[in-house]
């Protein structure tokens, strides 16, 4: 049976057991309704009773008396009145009866219905392929809720190797720093069921032992796996999920100590509502991880960029001496011109008119760096 059908039962389930108390909450309600119109009645009927009684009273009093004619005529008009209001609180009392009983039959049929589903499910859930797809499903919702993807934040049925040999845990959930975090999902639940079931209280304490004790053995099952040894960089823990709150807290109610137990042997167990605030927390230290590293490659970027700054201020600090000496050299040659070259040159002038132009010095030098930055060293 896949996950939407066993989700469907669960909500027949659920959705009948409501309706069941619906009903019998507004069955109580006809019933002390039906009892204060049946008790208004009585007093109705009291009352005529007792009106009647004062009417053949005076009738017997008024052949005697002719003036007692006169005090039967408010003694008839309350008679009246009393038999109408009898006749509505009759009419009433039918009608709630009707509605009563149509639903006192709802009930019946309901509750019929409800007994069918529960069984239905209950044999389902015995099923161990059954029962492990279940929780399965109810771990993966749980792991989604939290805000956790498929196959980015989470993996289901990885195949690993441990000292046992191959192993293959429901679910292993990726933690920043490369380290994984392995879930089971495989939780007994027959004697849990057949508590569920009992017709006396005994029964359902002797099947709520039994449930702790089989929880007990699961435990011990689950840490001799040692599934942090085949994930990389786990915790030693292993998760134990319980798909419902109820499965957890009868076991803890049952046996006190199964919680200490469980932490001895590294193993920690978690109904829906305190995995998904342990995933809540992953999901956000997931949220800081990548900030942090965000962060860090901004710091090497920065770091890199400052040190290439310092590299090219060297540079232009080779290239402004390279310009002094270029400049220096300049000038030394315009003046060995002057001084050597120019003279001679001049006698030479009669031989061609021409005027030999004297080059100029330069005076202008590079500017030397400043700044704290491109005169540090890398």
């Amino acid at each position: 049976m896949d996950g939407f059908a066993l989700g469907l039962c669960l909500g027949l389930l659920l959705g009948g057991l409501a309706l069941y108390l619906l009903l019998r909450r507004r069955q109580l309600t006809l019933s002390d309704e039906l009892g204060e119109v049946t008790e208004r009645l009585s007093e109705a009927n009291a009352a005529l009773a007792a009106a009647e009684a004062e009417s053949r009273l005076l009738s017997s009093q008024s052949q005697q008396d002719g003036s007692v004619l006169k005090a039967l005529g408010p003694v008839a008009e309350r008679l009246s009145e009393v038999q109408r209001q009898v006749a509505l609180l009759e009419r009433d009392r039918v009608e709630q009866y009707g509605q009563l009983t149509q639903q006192l039959r709802d009930a019946r049929e309901s509750d019929a219905l409800l007994l069918q589903t529960t069984r239905s499910l209950a044999s389902t859930l015995r099923s161990t392929s059954a029962r492990g797809r279940w929780g399965e499903v109810q771990l993966r919702r749980v792991v989604e809720s939290a805000g956790l993807l498929a196959h980015v934040d989470f993996q289901e049925q990885v195949q690993q190797t441990g000292e046992d040999g191959s192993q293959r845990p429901d679910m292993v959930v990726r933690l920043p720093g490369g380290k994984e975090l392995v879930l089971d999902a495989k939780a007994p639940l027959s004697a849990f069921l057949e508590a569920q079931e009992a017709s006396t209280e005994a029964a359902a304490t002797a099947a709520l032992a039994r449930h702790a004790k089989a929880v007990r053995v699961h435990i011990d099952a689950l840490a001799g796996k040692k599934y942090w040894q085949s994930a990389g960089a786990s915790p030693e823990v292993v998760i134990c999920f319980l798909p419902a709150e109820s499965i957890l807290s009868v076991a803890l109610n049952a046996d006190a100590q199964l919680l200490d137990y469980a932490l001895e042997r590294g193993v920690v167990l978690a109904s829906p509502i305190s995995l998904l605030a342990v995933l809540k927390a992953v999901a956000f230290s997931w949220r800081q991880d990548v900030l942090t590293e965000n962060a860090r490659d901004l710091f090497d970027l920065s770091t890199e960029l400052y040190q290439r700054l310092a590299k090219l201020g060297e540079n232009v600090e080779k290239l402004g001496a390279s310009i002094r000496s270029s400049v220096d050299k300049y000038n030394l040659m315009v003046g060995s011109l002057e001084a050597r070259v120019l003279p001679t040159a001049r006698k030479l002038n009669a031989l061609d008119p021409e005027k030999l132009s004297t080059p100029s010095s330069v005076q202008n030098q590079p500017r030397s760096l400043t700044a704290p930055e491109l005169l540090e060293r890398p």
